[in-house]
């Protein structure tokens, strides 16, 4: 037998979750409740995301010229070839290392990063979401990568037209060069001192001046360690590729025949 429903009982129900909403919208932020429901303030605001969303993309299809190309020719590769967008980060990398440094060593280091995470990370801050505060590199490499190379893997403001005849003539030096230094071993202890200053003597010198900080008390010398190494091996590729951008910097450290960073 169905159950009898008032509906008045309904509508003071929505009006209770209408009038504690509001209320709720009116403390400060630090009165705020640590958790509230998914329906609706969740729900709500996915909603209007996702159609603000389908707007945006709907008016680019309309504007933006992508027509179908020829059937696939594997004797033929496509000018720009480019990776999925997940991929598009690595594969700008290879414009500033290395192959088996952007294709091994720095998608491994990552592999790894992620696996330490939670065993090195006491900042809550950004887990559970993605935005652009909290992954200005992640997507800043995807953006380029989409947005800015053209054929030959050139870059193109997004308005100019992508001439896949396009050469750019670069005159990539290495910085010991770029500094002055002509002879082989100069060049290669100057690379060494500048490469291991940047990995051990900054997160060294940190430790010793602020390992009285709460946070680095936290974080223990070992945690410390680990997280001070990812950090400067990430901010790193952020300085490289500062250098090739802005002085067509080629490489820092040069060890014929086994290494160049």
């Amino acid at each position: 037998m169905a159950e009898n429903v008032n509906p008045a009982t309904i509508q003071d129900q929505e009006d209770a979750k209408v009038t504690a909403g509001r209320a709720r919208a009116m403390l400060p932020a630090a009165d705020l409740p640590d958790k509230v429901h998914t329906w609706p303030y969740l729900v709500r605001a996915e909603f209007i995301a996702g159609c603000i969303l389908m707007l945006v993309l709907t008016v680019w299809s309309i504007t933006v010229d992508a027509p179908m190309e020829d059937p696939a020719n594997p004797t033929k590769t496509p000018n720009p070839s480019k990776a999925p967008w997940y991929f598009l980060g690595l594969q700008e990398m290879l414009v500033y290392f290395d192959p088996w440094i952007a294709g091994v060593l720095l998608p491994s280091l990552i592999i790894v990063g992620l696996m330490v995470i939670p065993y090195v990370d006491i900042n809550p801050k950004g887990n559970g979401y993605y935005t652009w505060t909290e992954r200005k590199f992640a997507i800043g490499t995807f953006t380029i990568g989409v947005f800015f190379r053209g054929p030959g893997w050139n870059l193109f403001m997004p308005w100019d037209y992508w001439d896949p005849h396009k050469v750019v003539p670069l005159t990539n030096i290495d910085l010991p060069y770029f500094l002055g230094i002509r002879s082989e071993m100069g060049a290669m202890l100057l690379g060494a001192i500048l490469v291991g200053g940047w990995l051990v003597g900054v997160p060294g010198a940190v430790w010793q001046w602020k390992k009285d900080s709460p946070v680095l008390k936290q974080l223990g010398m070992l945690r410390y360690g680990i997280v001070a190494t990812l950090f400067m091996i990430m901010s790193g590729v952020l300085v490289k590729m500062s250098l090739r951008l802005l002085f067509n910097i080629k490489y820092i450290l040069v060890i014929p025949n086994i290494l160049n960073i």
